[in-house]
């Protein structure tokens, strides 16, 4: 299996300083009218906790959860803004709003964007892996659920054939990522790794079912995520802690754990290219999550995460400060003197400042791709290249 990192590289310093230089002098303002959001916990604003029942909400409903940005718990698992956060206020948007709640009110307004991803939201369906003995108990709104509430409130966003062919021209959607729940529940199951890489294709044709739909519907802009190294979680390094000392690399990392992300993710970009031929008329880009990631941990201290990359943030006990059976924001809840310096914050999840570095590459990297208009920048580098070399 080909390493993600060795694949992507700069092909040109000259054309890296033109394009850095290009980018800075645009303004991303106004290029989209909406954004749409699908995806699991690094994306949900808030669904997952309008879902639970209000007397017995989930561990992210608590403190420290929201604490450095919003100052309360949102619903999103971090301590502040996500990278569909930092996307909305890149292209002068407002914070895109859980659909839940949004569908509760007495008067939604959709029209600037609403966001469907859930929490343990995996691409397959629940169905599928119960047949195979594999259980998630957080949600049952898959990729799938999440793609029917998009079509039940499109008539109420435009009301013509043309005019919604207007609307979704303009707006931008996120699909993503996917694939850490069909994977992390299959793991934690004791499913066989054999299983479990027979499942990599199928997410990834759930993943371009999706997006074949949302084109069919109108959408020409999707941007499409890969996941995040897993082998560098917390949660992960602590479930999977070995004594063999050949299983981590020379920063701590599971090496076995990454190269299967690095797996899924070449999956999902093989599937965006036979996507790409069927229409060519849309912009179907992968947001290179992993890459994104990596210059975090390789090199921690040189961003400001003084604490290192693999301890979480918000956790108690171990190497790796968790314990699945105390997360972060159950009571007792547990507190973190200042998330900025770390990049884990509560195993599974990212901090604010993580996913801000992160958003910024993937913002203004130096390959970008216009579309829509001479001013809209893309948030990603085509799938050859990383922003790193």
């Amino acid at each position: 299996m080909a390493s993600s990192s060795s694949r992507f590289s700069l092909v040109n310093s000259n054309a890296y300083a033109f394009l850095i230089l290009l980018t800075s002098t645009k303004n991303a303002t106004g290029c989209y009218t909406s954004l749409f959001g699908f995806g699991d916990s690094l994306t949900d604003t808030g669904n997952l906790v309008n879902i639970y029942p209000a007397d017995d909400p989930p561990h992210m409903a608590f403190p420290p959860y929201g604490a450095t940005f919003f100052h309360f718990p949102t619903g999103r698992c971090s301590d502040g803004r996500l990278i569909i956060d930092f996307i909305a206020e890149y292209y002068g948007l407002p914070l895109v709003p859980p659909y839940v709640e949004g569908k509760n009110a007495k008067r939604p307004n959709f029209h600037k964007g609403v966001n469907f991803a859930v929490v343990g939201a995996p691409a397959l369906d629940l169905a599928f892996y119960e047949e195979r003995g594999i259980y998630n108990t957080i949600t049952n709104d898959s990729l799938k659920v999440q793609l029917r509430w998009f079509k039940e409130i499109l008539p109420s966003l435009c009301h013509s054939s043309s005019s919604c062919s207007e609307f979704l021209q303009s707006s931008l959607f996120l699909l993503g990522p996917f694939g850490g729940n069909d994977y992390g529940h299959s793991f934690y199951s004791n499913a066989s790794m054999d299983e479990i890489q027979s499942f990599v294709p199928l997410v990834a044709k759930a993943i371009g079912s999706a997006i074949n739909e949302l084109i069919d519907l109108g959408a020409v802009t999707l941007v499409v995520p890969g996941m995040i190294p897993l082998g560098w979680l917390a949660g992960y390094l602590t479930y999977f802690e070995t004594s063999n000392e050949t299983e981590y690399d020379s920063m701590g990392c599971l090496i076995w754990l990454n190269k299967f992300t690095e797996h899924h993710n070449e999956v999902v970009q093989r599937e965006l290219n036979e996507i790409r031929e069927l229409h060519p008329h849309a912009t179907i880009i992968y947001a290179d999550y992993y890459n994104a990631a990596m210059p975090l941990y390789h090199s921690p201290q040189k961003y400001g995460f003084t604490r290192g990359a693999i301890v979480a943030c918000c956790g108690t006990g171990g190497h790796y400060n968790f314990n699945i059976s105390l997360m972060c924001g159950e009571r007792p809840f547990l507190d973190c003197d200042n998330p900025s310096l770390y990049v884990d914050w509560d195993g599974y999840h990212l901090t604010e400042a993580a996913y801000s570095l992160m958003s910024k590459s993937l913002l203004d990297g130096p390959y970008t791709i216009p579309h829509i208009n001479s001013t809209c920048v893309s948030l990603v580098a085509p799938a050859e290249y990383s922003f790193y070399s």
